[in-house]
């Protein structure tokens, strides 16, 4: 396996595609082959706007459930590194320099970021600047807008 195969995930992530992936498998995935089988039962499929979309819905479930058996088997689940150094699966708190506000973050796959939950990916331009760095640095963080300093204030 090269290193671009690999999907890195913490072990939340790694458990949440499970997750959906079984939920798929068990409980849509059947829905779905229901819907198919009602939708033939109206007749004429030629025209049969129900069996369009049951089958559209079964297309993008089997994509779905691919995609996600894929990333199960090339997950590489990262533990937690050093302690006081920052690394995928930390919880780290920062300051920005130039207005003093504080942020809460958890660095995570890119698989599994969610910036409307403070879950950034690692190879986020934060993600990146922090990796690897102790409480109390200082780093530039390089960003598309230009670059901002950041001070790690703490990591869990």
């Amino acid at each position: 396996m090269t290193k671009k195969e690999e999907c890195l995930m913490t072990a939340d992530g790694f458990l949440a595609l499970e997750e959906e992936l079984n939920e798929l498998k068990t409980v849509k995935r059947p829905q779905v082959i229901e819907a198919i089988k009602d939708a033939r039962a109206q007749g004429d499929l030629s025209e049969n706007a129900d069996y369009d979309a049951a089958r559209n819905d079964q297309a993008v479930l089997e994509a779905r459930i691919k995609e996600l058996e894929h990333m199960i088997d090339h997950a590489k689940i990262i533990e937690g590194g050093t302690k006081g150094v920052v690394s995928l699966g930390s919880t780290i708190k920062i300051s920005y320099i130039d207005d003093d506000e504080e942020e809460e973050y958890k660095i995570v796959g890119s698989l599994e970021a969610n910036p409307f939950e403070n879950r950034i990916s690692n190879e986020s331009p934060i993600g990146k600047a922090v990796l690897n760095k102790k409480e109390g640095d200082i780093v530039s963080v390089e960003s598309p807008n230009g670059s901002y300093d950041v001070k790690i204030i703490s990591i869990d």
